[in-house]
């Protein structure tokens, strides 16, 4: 038996669900999970359907079969092996604890991925990284060669067939060019004050203000600087008798744990773009184990 991931984003109308769990019972396939959202603001429609070809069909016998639905209803679809681990590249600069907490997680077989390479504009956490065993990319980035740094990463995107970049705490904007061309692949970490706190020590900024919630958020690159569609966010409550040393510790923990679970939730084809925002399944109790395990 063979598992595989359907995706599915197309203007709403009616029979679409039926259409689709039709085909799949017609094709021996068992469906193991199944989540769908209607926008009745947007008038879009998005499903994910993860199930198991009993008869063992392939990827490509089961897209070729289910075009035509896809044509009828004006669907964007996409079938995913759910063997597949995502080629992901991660970027860091000079705070390492998400890509620790990465690592960790990838080690252990918490987070399904492939990473390919970590790439840096500083040596910080190149021993770290070789370590592990990963390749480890210097690239460093000034205003005079920013043009040719980029050019260097998009190289090695291509090189290494990378499917997703995670940019935890790279603290350098990327291009226009490059925001497009890896539109809705690339995922970044940031605290959740923005775009109250800007600037340096947003912490600080924070407990100087007398802040009792700090949080993080994770969401899809695009031009606008830290404005692109949300998937993940989470908040840790702070009381006065902290200081402003334990905000950034705190902080760190909940950037850790909301930039791995935005990636668990985009490697899992459980993320879909909306306009401005995202529609984000959640895991079912029964389907975490597995997705965890790839």
């Amino acid at each position: 038996m063979t598992s595989h991931v359907l995706t599915v984003s197309c203007p709403s109308a009616r029979g679409i669900v039926a259409a689709i769990s039709g085909y799949l019972a017609d094709k021996c396939c068992n469906i193991v999970d199944s989540s769908q959202f209607d926008d009745l603001d947007t008038g879009r429609f998005f499903m994910r359907v993860s199930f198991i070809s009993e008869e063992g069909k392939t990827r490509e016998e089961i897209e070729t079969d289910f075009a035509p639905i896809g044509e009828k209803f004006g669907m964007q679809w996409d079938l995913h092996d759910g063997a597949h681990r995502v080629k992901v590249l991660l970027m860091v600069s000079r705070f390492g604890h998400c890509l620790n907490d990465l690592l960790y997680r990838w080690k252990i077989g918490a987070l399904p991925i492939d990473i390919v390479g970590v790439v840096s504009n500083h040596f910080d956490y190149q021993k770290v990284v070789v370590n592990h065993d990963i390749p480890f990319h210097h690239i460093k980035v000034t205003k005079a060669n920013k043009p040719q740094a980029e050019a260097q990463l998009l190289e090695l995107v291509e090189q290494t067939g990378t499917e997703l970049i995670v940019l935890a705490r790279y603290m350098q904007v990327l291009s226009d060019n490059l925001c497009k061309k890896m539109s809705g692949k690339i995922i970044n970490i940031h605290h959740s004050f923005l775009p109250s706190f800007k600037g340096a020590n947003p912490y600080k900024q924070a407990f100087e203000r007398g802040v009792k919630l700090i949080g993080a958020t994770a969401h899809y690159v695009t031009a606008d600087l830290d404005e692109g569609p949300i998937i993940e966010q989470d908040v840790a409550r702070i009381t006065h008798a902290q200081s402003a040393d334990d905000y950034v510790s705190i902080g760190r923990d909940v950037e850790s744990h909301v930039l791995a679970s935005a990636i668990h939730a985009h490697i899992h084809h459980r993320t879909f773009i909306n306009g401005n925002r995202t529609v984000v399944f959640p895991a079912s109790p029964g389907s975490y184990a597995s997705e965890r395990m790839g």
